[in-house]
C-alpha cells in the first residue's frame, strides 16, 4: 500500500478544513496517509475531527532528539545543500537562519518517527516553517517531496522558498495567479512543477430567496470571517466602520474567529465608541458560519495577503454580496473607496432609499444577477468535489513515479534507475545534491 506523510504546522485546525477534505481524499482512494503536525492543536471549540495527527513534533523525546542528531550525522552528506544554503547563501538574518537549524533538527526527528511507517512520500500543506522540516526528513529518507502554497506563506513570508522549491517533486498552488508569481520570481525553475490546485465550495442545490429589507427597520449587516491576526487587518474594517458610524450609518458589524490580535481588536472597537455596533464572535462552528452568510447583506474581505479565501468562496456559493480587495489572487485598500462601496451597496438595497426614486426596481435587481453570477462561478470552478477530486487525480500521478526507491548506498543501482527514468520520460528524483536535477 502507498504511504504518504502529510504534515501541517497545526492539525487539525478549524480554520483548514481543506487539509482534512484532501487526506480523506488520498485515504479514499487507497492511500495509507499519516497526519502529522508540528503544533499540538489548540484547545478551540471546533467539532471534534474524524482525522487527527498520529505525529506531534512539539511533543518529541530526548530519545528521538538524539536519534535526530546521528541521523543527521549518518547521513549529512543528503542534507549538506540544505545547510550550505542556511548558512553561507541567501540575504536571511541571522534569527532566520538559526530557526531554519532548529527546524532542520525537527525534519531529522520527523523522520526518525517516519523510518518505520515504510513511507513514500511526503507532503506538507503551505510554506511556513513545516516545509523546511518535511524537506529535510525526506532528503533523510530518501522520499519524495511536495507541498501547496496559499497566500502569505508565498507572498509575505516566502522564507527558503528557493531551496523548497528546487528539491519538491512537484508543487502544489491554488491560484494561476500564484503559479504565475513562482515562475516569474524563480525563473530557473522547471514551469512543469508547479500546478495549480484549486479549493472549493460547496454551492446549495437551492437559490437562496433573500427577502428585500423595509428601509428604516433593518440595519446594514457585515460581516467579516477569518482568523485575528495582523495579516487579515481586521482593524482596517473597524476603522471604516467608525466612518459610517460618523456619516450616520445603521449598521451591525460581526467578525468570526479567534487568535492574537484579539486584545488589540478589542481596545480599537472601545476606542471608537463601536461597542454597540461591532462583535467580536470568537470561533464559531463552520455549520454555524453558514447561516451567518446568509443573514449579512455584505460579506467583507480586509486582508493584506490571500490567496483565494475559502472564505470568499463559500459566501458567494450562499449567493452573499462580496467586497474585498483586489490583490492576489482576488491593489491594495483606501479607506474612503472601501467606504464609498459600502454605502453603494447599501444603497441598492434599500429600493426606497432617496437616490434609487427611479430605476429602483432595476437597481436592486443588479444585485440578484451579481448573486446568480457569484454561485455560477462556485460551481463551475472552485466546486470542493470537483476540485477534491482533481487534486487526488494530479497527487496519485505525480508520486506514482517516484514510489520505488532505490538506498543511498547503492551507487550503481541508482544510476540504472536514473538512466531507465530518463529513457522512460519520467521526472528525476536524487538523494545527492540537488533532488530535482533535470536529465
Amino acid at each position: 500500500m502507498l504511504t504518504v506523510a502529510y504534515l501541517a504546522n497545526q492539525f487539525p485546525s478549524p480554520v483548514e478544513p481543506y487539509v482534512v477534505e484532501e487526506i480523506e481524499e488520498l485515504r479514499r482512494r487507497g492511500i495509507r496517509v499519516v497526519p502529522g503536525t508540528v503544533r499540538k492543536a489548540g484547545s478551540s471549540p471546533a467539532s471534534p475531527h474524524a482525522c487527527q495527527a498520529e505525529i506531534i513534533l512539539q511533543s518529541v523525546s530526548a530519545v528521538v532528539l538524539l536519534q535526530a542528531l546521528a541521523l543527521c550525522v549518518w547521513k549529512f552528506k543528503s542534507i549538506s545543500p540544505l545547510l550550505a544554503r542556511v548558512l553561507f547563501c541567501g540575504n536571511e538574518g541571522p534569527i532566520t537562519r538559526m530557526k531554519a537549524l532548529v527546524h532542520t533538527w525537527l525534519g531529522a526527528c520527523y523522520a526518525v518517527l517516519l523510518q518505520d511507517q515504510g513511507n513514500d512520500h511526503i507532503h506538507v500543506h503551505h510554506g511556513y516553517f513545516g516545509s523546511w522540516i518535511a524537506m529535510v526528513a525526506a532528503q533523510l529518507l530518501g522520499v519524495g517531496f511536495s507541498l501547496t502554497l496559499h497566500g502569505s506563506d508565498l507572498l509575505l513570508h516566502g522564507s527558503y522558498l528557493d531551496a523548497k522549491l528546487m528539491h519538491c517533486a512537484f508543487c502544489l498552488t491554488i491560484s494561476e495567479y500564484n503559479r504565475l508569481y513562482i515562475l516569474r520570481r524563480y525563473p530557473t525553475l522547471d514551469a512543469s512543477k508547479v500546478v495549480v490546485a484549486r479549493l472549493g465550495a460547496e454551492s446549495p442545490e437551492c437559490a437562496l430567496v433573500r427577502s428585500r429589507p423595509k428601509a428604516g427597520t433593518h440595519p446594514l449587516t457585515l460581516l467579516a470571517v477569518g482568523r485575528l491576526h495582523a495579516v487579515k487587518d481586521h482593524s482596517f474594517l473597524i476603522r471604516a466602520c467608525a466612518r459610517l458610524k460618523d456619516q450616520g450609518v445603521d449598521f451591525r458589524c460581526s467578525i468570526v474567529g479567534a487568535g492574537p490580535e484579539r486584545r488589540n481588536l478589542e481596545a480599537l472597537i472601545r476606542s471608537c465608541g463601536l461597542e454597540e455596533r461591532v462583535a467580536l464572535l470568537g470561533h464559531v462552528a463552520r455549520e454555524s458560519v453558514t447561516a451567518l452568510y446568509d443573514r449579512a447583506d455584505v460579506v467583507v474581505l480586509t486582508s493584506r495577503s490571500e490567496g483565494i479565501p475559502l472564505v470568499l468562496m463559500e459566501a458567494m456559493a450562499r449567493g452573499s454580496i462580496v467586497l474585498a480587495p483586489a490583490i492576489t489572487g482576488i491593489p491594495e485598500l483606501v479607506m474612503d473607496d472601501f467606504v464609498a462601496r459600502l454605502l453603494f451597496i447599501r444603497s441598492r438595497l434599500r429600493p426606497d432609499c432617496p437616490d434609487l426614486q427611479r430605476g429602483a426596481f432595476s437597481a436592486v435587481h443588479q444585485l440578484d444577477w451579481v448573486r446568480h453570477a457569484a454561485r455560477v462561478q462556485i460551481r463551475h470552478n472552485f466546486n470542493r468535489s470537483r476540485n477534491l477530486k482533481s487534486f487526488g487525480d494530479l497527487f496519485v500521478q505525480r508520486i506514482g513515479p517516484q514510489i520505488v526507491s532505490v538506498p543511498d548506498e547503492n551507487f550503481v543501482l541508482q544510476q540504472i534507475q536514473l538512466s531507465l527514468q530518463r529513457n522512460r520520460g519520467l521526472p528525476l528524483r536524487t538523494d545527492g545534491t540537488d533532488a530535482c536535477a533535470r536529465p
